[in-house]
């Protein structure tokens, strides 16, 4: 990108977008403690409880490619503008629900307007720090420091609004925020003229319920069983849509997705690594969560104090150290080795113990496995974002976003089988509980290791650049 004159509301905007990546990322855990007093009030079976949580990472999953061309055709401002008008309302929806169907109706809106407002956010980023390596990095680590903090805030916001309030609360949560996120966006946020173009709806709707229903699938398939009619139909279908996608995209003279993208240099193996850094990293964190719980017997509230160490030390590297280490060693080294010590901090953990103790057991092994989140997320997602023309960076937005929610899904829900087959569903048996949680950490240890090989493999050595303030290593690979 050419340089340009540096927005001076540039850092303020960041804190909103830094905001949006905290509220989007919290969604998905703030719901946690407060599932049993929803499954009461609301009349929800144990079977379809889940779906809470599933109907916003599906809504999201799937609406996110539509969300980033939206973005790169109508502007990001107006796009990230949209995107909280419809979590507000959503918002609305979930805190008044009276019924299962209505709340889950709510949790689709939430998850729609994440979509939006996911790929605009990080194309606002690059439009105010893309000109400028040094301050992209920066700006890079401290969206990303926002995803874990946003989980680990969720656990204890959905622990003491539960307990002192109600659970619809979670919900009017997002209200005032959402409110001052539309007001300030307008004033903080750059503006970018529409580019000529029309939305392809047949391939958006191919996209978006190929993606929505292999998800389904996947996410299910713990509960209803792998070798299932329905597993499989849902698989099959979704596979089937996907290629009806890929058939339209090529016919399409202005197509979803541009399917050249996938051979610009790096973006491919960038998106691979946030695809299996999310397939990792998230069965690492969940089932964490579950042996603190049902083993150690931690409640919701001391599990998220617990997880704080993890979080600070995300927050610090990300913010502090990750941008220097990047300017030293170039991204791709950062990528492999976050990668493999993220694995070895799983492979650590799977030693954890039906008696064992948090300081002993659980307390290095996570902070070395946050270390290779820390590491490893920052270079792929910039390499992900700055290897796009500037014209699509929406797509390119759209793209890394879906990468990294995809493979949390289908990360957790094949972790969640692994794990079962080996004792994790037998709740009040800690032996069993235990041997579940150790085989699900060693399953995502396996996938961080892949991945390392194959960022190996597939990304480039970084070109050097020059960068605003003076010479250096790109933040990105180019």
């Amino acid at each position: 990108m050419a340089e340009t004159s540096p927005d001076p509301r540039r850092w303020w905007a960041l804190g909103l977008i830094a905001l949006a990546q905290f509220m989007v990322i919290m969604d998905t855990s703030i719901i946690g403690v407060a599932l049993p007093a929803m499954q009461q009030d609301l009349g929800f079976s144990p079977g379809d409880l889940s779906w809470v949580f599933n109907a916003y990472v599906i809504a999201l999953a799937g609406l996110l490619l539509l969300g980033g061309r939206l973005s790169d055709l109508f502007g990001a401002r107006k796009m990230f503008t949209a995107g909280w008008v419809v979590t507000l309302g959503g918002s609305v929806v979930a805190a008044v629900a009276g019924t299962a169907w209505v709340e889950l109706l709510g949790r689709v809106l939430q998850g729609a307007g994440a979509a939006l407002i996911a790929p605009s956010a990080l194309t606002l980023l690059m439009m105010l720090f893309g000109a400028r390596p040094r301050e992209l990095t920066k700006a890079l680590a401290l969206y990303g420091a926002a995803a874990p903090a946003g989980g680990t805030a969720g656990v204890f916001l959905g622990g003491v609004i539960t307990e002192w309030l109600s659970w619809p609360w979670i919900f009017w949560l997002y209200v005032p925020i959402s409110l001052v996120a539309i007001v300030a966006t307008g004033k903080l946020m750059p503006s970018a003229p529409a580019r000529r173009g029309s939305v392809d709806l047949a391939g958006a709707v191919a996209a978006t319920a190929g993606l929505g229903l292999t998800v389904f699938g996947v996410v299910r398939a713990p509960e209803a069983g792998w070798g299932s009619a329905g597993t499989w139909g849902a698989l099959a279908g979704g596979i089937a849509l996907l290629g009806v996608f890929v058939v339209i995209q090529r016919k399409r003279e202005v197509p979803l997705v541009r399917l050249g993208i996938f051979r610009t240099p790096n973006l491919g193996g960038a998106n691979l690594a946030q695809f299996l850094l999310g397939a990792a990293w998230i069965p690492m964190w969940y089932f964490l969560n579950l042996y603190l719980q049902q083993v150690l017997g931690y409640g919701a509230f001391a599990s998220g104090a617990a997880l704080l160490p993890m979080t600070v030390l995300i927050v610090v590297l990300m913010v502090a150290v990750a941008p220097k280490l990047i300017g030293r060693f170039g991204p791709k080294k950062m990528i492999i080795g976050g990668l493999w010590a993220l694995a070895a901090g799983l492979v650590w953990l799977s030693f954890v113990s039906p008696t064992g103790d948090f300081v002993v057991d659980v307390l290095p092994a996570s902070l070395v496995a946050a270390l290779g989140q820390a590491l490893a997320f920052i270079p792929s997602l910039g390499t992900a974002i700055s290897s796009a023309k500037p014209e699509e960076g929406g797509l390119a937005s759209g793209i890394v976003n879906t990468s990294y929610q995809i493979g949390s899904a289908l990360g957790l829900a094949a972790m969640t089988a692994v794990g079962v087959s080996f004792g994790a569903g037998r709740i009040g048996d800690p032996v069993a509980l235990t041997g579940g949680y150790s085989a699900a950490f060693l399953g995502a240890a396996g996938i961080a290791i892949a991945g390392g090989f194959l960022a190996m493999a597939t990304l480039r050595a970084p070109k050097p650049e020059p960068s605003d303030v003076g010479g250096g290593e790109p933040a990105v690979l180019r």
